[in-house]
């Protein structure tokens, strides 16, 4: 673990032991620097972690103040949602419309519609570190585009006026195939992490089923301990 990354992950670890509240002042940089014993550009990219993935806000002339956002969600980052949109390329590889099988309709629950199947490599600093198929009613996105797949398809389905509820999402431990690692530019073999990830409207409907190969993936999640549950597993 490098410097930044120590400080970053130990200052969210003191904000979600509430040792930061919400709308709070976090010490300086000059402070932090001191307290951790590194530099002021240890700190700031430390910082801009935070920044990115919405724990933290700055307001010029007054300092850095911790947000609320903590409790609106379990997710807190993930090694895409800790980088801004511009800090993330798309590589097209294909748009086009497939006709639904029987399990993609059972999925949307549609019934002899078609969806829009697109496949896209995402890189970060110069890096392909995912590859991305995803589906989509094509009746809900008729103008979706090579354009809209470069930037962020959730700000695109927002902008057509729907509401994202939430997604439904399973991981799982893969070894990169041959053909994805033709796309990726890494060695067959590598291990990878497989995502499939349903998103779902505030109307209950399937807006998006997508399945993803990550290099170097890494995710963290604020979790309150379920004691009825623990119980339940402890009981024979």
């Amino acid at each position: 673990m490098t410097k930044t990354e120590f400080v970053s992950d130990d200052l969210l670890s003191k904000i979600y032991q509430n040792k930061y509240h919400p709308g709070e002042k976090l010490p300086t940089e000059r402070d932090l620097a001191q307290q951790y014993q590194v530099s002021r550009y240890t700190i700031r990219h430390a910082i801009k972690k935070l920044l990115n993935i919405g724990c933290v806000r700055v307001i010029q002339g007054s300092g850095i103040f911790v947000t609320d956002t903590k409790y609106k969600s379990p997710l807190i980052y993930n090694s895409l949602t800790e980088k801004k949109f511009n800090e993330i390329e798309s590589k097209i590889i294909h748009l086009k419309k497939v006709k639904a099988n029987p399990s993609l309709e059972k999925t949307f629950d549609l019934k002899n519609q078609e969806l829009w199947e697109y496949k896209r490599i995402r890189i970060v600093d110069y890096q392909k570190v995912q590859i991305e198929t995803s589906l989509l009613p094509y009746d809900l996105f008729t103008d979706l585009n090579e354009k809209i797949l470069a930037k962020s398809v959730h700000d695109y389905v927002q902008q057509c006026g729907y509401q994202i509820s939430h997604f439904i999402t399973t991981y799982s431990a893969v070894s990169v195939t041959k053909d994805d690692a033709a796309l990726l530019n890494c060695k067959k073999g590598l291990p990878a992490m497989k995502i499939m990830n349903r998103g779902i409207l505030d109307d209950g409907r399937v807006f998006e089923y997508s399945e993803l190969i990550n290099l170097d993936y890494t995710v963290s999640y604020f979790t309150p301990f379920n004691s009825h549950h623990h119980q339940q597993r402890l009981d024979y």
